[in-house]
C-alpha cells in the first residue's frame, strides 16, 4: 500500500503543499501515495521552523493517507503511526550505533541530536477525517548543517557510511505500512506501548520551559489527546499542549 505510487519531483517548495494541492484539485490519489523531492526549497517544521536539507542528500517526502475509519478524538494515533514508522526505520539503519528515541510529539532523536522531523497536516469533513499528509524529513547523507538548528545529525554522521536513498525509502515504506496496518487492525495498545517506551527522556529528571518558565520535571506519559504529562519536582502533574512546553536540550 505505502509507496505503490510515488510522485518524484526534482524540486518543489514543500511536498506537503504539493500533496495538499493534489487533493484540492480532486486528483485521484491512492492511499499511501508518496510525494518525494530531491530538493525542497521551503520545507517546514512545526510552527515557523525551517527544515534544512542539502539537495540530493536526504529523504524529503510526504505520505498521503486516508484513515477515514479513525475517530476524530483519536487523531493522535496517526501521529504515533508516523513517528514509530520513522523511528523503526532509523533504528534499522543505525544498527545500534546510537540510542534512538521519539522526542514528543514527533521528532526522532539519535542520542541528543535530531535526525528526523515530521509535520502532519489533516482535514476533517463532517465527523470524519478527509485525509492526513505526513511530511517527513530524514537526514541521510548530509554531513554539514549550516542553519541555526541546534542539534542536527545524519545517518552518515552516525555510521560513517553513505546510504542508498532508494533503499532507505523502501525501508521507510515497509515500516510505515506495518504501523499503519496496526492502526487499521485496531492494534492501538501496541502503538500506545511502543510510542510510550520510545519517548525521549521518559521518567528522567530534566529541564523544560513551561509557559515561559524554567522547570525541572519528568515525563510520565501521554494523554489520549496527545498531551505531554510532566510531573514536577514538587509532585505537581502538568498536562502540556505542544505550544506550552519546550525541551531544554
Amino acid at each position: 500500500m505505502i509507496g505503490n505510487k510515488i510522485i518524484s519531483l526534482a524540486e518543489t517548495a514543500s511536498t506537503n503543499k504539493y500533496a495538499t494541492e493534489l487533493i484540492k484539485n480532486n486528483t485521484a490519489i491512492e492511499d499511501g501515495t508518496i510525494v518525494l523531492t530531491h530538493h525542497q526549497t521551503a520545507g517546514r517544521g512545526t510552527g515557523d521552523n525551517h527544515w534544512e536539507s542539502e539537495k540530493g542528500k536526504n529523504l524529503t517526502l510526504s505520505i498521503i493517507s486516508f484513515p477515514t475509519f479513525l475517530p476524530i478524538e483519536k487523531q493522535f494515533m496517526m501521529n504515533k503511526v508516523v513517528s514509530l514508522a520513522v523511528f523503526d526505520m532509523v533504528c534499522i539503519l543505525t544498527k545500534g550505533k546510537e540510542t534512538e528515541k521519539i522526542k514528543w510529539p514527533n521528532d526522532i532523536y539519535a542520542g541528543n541530536k535530531k535526525i528526523a522531523g515530521i509535520l502532519i497536516e489533516n482535514a476533517i469533513m463532517g465527523e470524519n477525517f478527509q485525509y492526513f499528509i505526513s511530511g517527513i524529513g530524514i537526514n541521510i547523507n548530509q554531513e554539514y548543517f549550516i542553519s541555526n538548528a541546534p542539534n542536527p545529525v545524519s545517518l552518515k554522521n552516525i555510521t560513517g557510511e553513505d546510504h542508498d536513498l532508494k533503499e532507505c525509502l523502501s525501508i521507510l515504506c515497509s515500516c510505515f505500512e506495518n504501523r499503519y496496518k496496526e492502526l487499521i487492525n485496531s492494534e492501538n495498545k501496541q502503538l500506545d506501548d511502543d510510542y510510550y517506551t520510545s519517548l525521549y527522556r521518559l521518567n528522567e529528571n530534566a529541564s523544560f520551559i513551561y509557559n515561559e518558565q524554567a522547570i525541572q520535571a519528568r515525563i510520565t506519559g501521554i494523554t489520549a489527546q496527545g498531551k505531554l504529562l510532566l510531573e514536577t519536582n514538587k509532585r505537581k502533574v502538568l498536562e502540556c499542549g505542544f505550544k506550552e512546553v519546550e525541551f531544554v536540550v
